[in-house]
């Protein structure tokens, strides 16, 4: 029951889940700007997955750009950064494939804006998501306003959808005046600890498998598993990701000697 996601019905929606799950959608088909935060293990990736199989499923006439970011860092010391000019490749690559893209910034700009608009008319809706954008540049950042306020009329060309880890927020602080700007303009939602959540994301996770929870784990197990990822208060680690890696340790662990149940002590050893 701890092995990736498969499919919608397996998906579990906590209230910032599902909030963050609509706000994708809806700058699909509006063409919002959105930033998705979540420590690593928090579901960011499986929204992703989650958006794209409703656009297919759906029918929805949304077009993904989604640029390389194998590798991509904030500067060019530690690795390769994600610049305006790769977006610019990435939207003519995806929306006028057979468009020679000239090399002057402007004039690859306008080519966007004109094939954005071609597209648009033609019954098109367009969205850029960028994984792992807690390492896109400062600067990069400041363009995403440029792409975000290309429109046709008072339709929106492209709606953005940034998810990364708790930097991006970091990046996005509206205390930075470097990028104020693009601030104002984008929606910064967080995906937050299991918390109260916890044992029914559990119960639902077990019934993948068609296993009750009190099968497997007592009341005493849950409460360990609470405790032993919610640090001293300051800090939660209570995420899927990490559940699921205690959760199977201690099932292996459990099999190992022989026990029916898993109890708290076992979860705190493991």
């Amino acid at each position: 029951p701890f092995e990736e996601v498969r499919s919608q019905e397996e998906m579990y929606l906590t209230a910032d889940a599902r909030y963050v799950r609509e706000s994708m959608r809806a700058a699909a088909k509006f063409g919002g700007f959105l930033a998705v935060v979540g420590e690593s293990g928090a579901g960011k990736s499986t929204l992703r997955r989650d958006l794209n199989e409703w656009i297919n499923k759906e029918r929805q006439p949304v077009i993904t750009i989604e640029p390389y970011v194998l590798g991509m860092e904030d500067n060019d010391i530690k690795g390769k950064t994600l610049k305006s000019s790769h977006i610019a490749d990435a939207i003519m690559a995806k929306v006028a494939p057979h468009v020679h893209v000239k090399r002057s910034a402007e004039a690859r700009f306008k080519q966007v804006h004109e094939a954005l608009t071609e597209s648009h008319r033609a019954g098109n809706r367009h969205l850029l998501v960028i994984e792992e954008a807690h390492g896109l540049p400062i600067p990069t950042l400041k363009h995403l306003k440029r792409f975000f306020e290309l429109e046709d009329g008072f339709s929106k060309l492209l709606g953005i959808v940034l998810i990364g880890q708790t930097e991006l927020g970091q990046k996005l602080d509206e205390r930075n005046p470097s990028v104020r700007e693009v601030v104002q303009r984008c929606e910064l939602v967080h995906l937050r600890p299991l918390g109260d959540e916890l044992e029914s994301y559990l119960e639902h996770r077990f019934s993948i498998a068609n296993v009750p929870l009190n099968k497997v784990l007592d009341a005493g197990a849950i409460s360990a598993l609470r405790a032993k990822l919610s640090g001293n208060g300051n800090y939660s680690a209570l995420y899927p990701l990490a559940v699921h890696n205690v959760i199977t340790a201690a099932l292996n662990e459990a099999a190992d000697l022989g026990m029916s149940h898993i109890n708290a002590d076992l979860i705190m050893e493991v």
